[in-house]
């Protein structure tokens, strides 16, 4: 009986494991199946675009890539531009709501319930509810055409916030703290060198939310810049997808969303061995 119960879990085991593989292995097939389409979508031309799809790549890629460079569209400003509003949104988010989560999970005052409650109030309000009173101070304070208005609200990020938050009540134990007082270490050193360490699993997975949300925004840059040496990368894709029919040109319109996307790749690959550091650590303390 006792063999019979232990191949029959044997038997289970393999079961639930094989399914889970096969779930996994069709989740990332489809995941990475349009980067596939998108890439090679990029190395056709716009007469092989309008005659259909195929899995083939064809030769293109660089004469696509020469016109787009060469043409109106300023590529790599608008890279850099990018660059430097996701980069500053992402830094400042993931700092000032782990902050700000950390005083809500460290100190005890008065109304701390009732402003936590209101800081996840906040998450429920759209952005485009307030776009017309932002853009009216955006204005008054004339600040358009600046990267400023689009990198320091970043700063108050209520689902950044929320997120730390709970990752603070599971793995920073306020005895930790304590210890840390004990010894003479000041709240801003005791959160610099002992708090953030201990949350960069939670900071690398924000961090590239952040960034990644910031990198294809298009509603709030649309509405502020103006300046086309300003402008980021989703308005100057939007304005070559919306070019005229003797000037569009899909094979450049494929082009430019692959010179987008390298990037998020690239900050991907750089946090990503944090974010598995971090499950590892949550597997083990389990």
């Amino acid at each position: 009986m006792k063999k019979e119960n232990g191949l029959k879990q044997g038997l289970g085991i393999h079961t639930r494991r094989t399914i889970a593989y096969v779930t996994l292995t069709i989740i990332t097939f489809f995941c990475l199946f349009w980067f596939y389409v998108l890439f090679i979508n990029a190395t056709r031309s716009n007469g092989e675009l309008q005659s259909g799809f195929t899995f083939i790549p064809s030769s293109h890629l660089l004469e696509n890539w020469e016109n787009l460079v060469t043409g109106t569209i300023p590529v790599w400003s608008g890279l850099i531009n990018s660059l430097i509003v996701s980069t500053c949104s992402a830094a400042l988010s993931v700092y000032f709501s782990t902050m700000t989560a950390y005083a809500i999970h460290a100190y005890d005052f008065k109304f701390k319930q009732q402003i936590f409650a209101f800081i996840l109030m906040i998450m429920m309000i759209p952005t485009q509810v307030t776009a017309l009173g932002f853009i009216k101070l955006v204005s008054n304070l004339k600040l358009e055409d600046s990267f400023i208005p689009l990198i320091v609200p970043t700063i108050a990020a209520p689902i950044t916030f929320f997120y730390m938050k709970q990752y603070m009540d599971s793995t920073l134990p306020l005895s930790l703290i304590e210890a840390a007082r004990i010894d003479g270490s000041g709240e801003i050193r005791t959160f610099n060198s002992i708090v953030l360490p201990l949350m960069k699993p939670a900071i690398a997975v924000q961090a590239i939310f952040t960034f990644v949300s910031s990198w294809n925004n298009y509603f709030t840059p649309a509405l502020i810049l103006h300046d086309e040496k300003k402008k980021t990368l989703p308005i100057l894709i939007a304005q070559l997808r919306s070019a005229d029919w003797l000037k569009f040109d899909m094979g450049q319109v494929y082009v430019m969303i692959a010179f987008s996307i390298f990037p998020i790749i690239i900050v991907y690959l750089l946090l990503s061995k944090h974010i598995v550091a971090g499950v590892a650590l949550g597997s083990v303390k389990g």
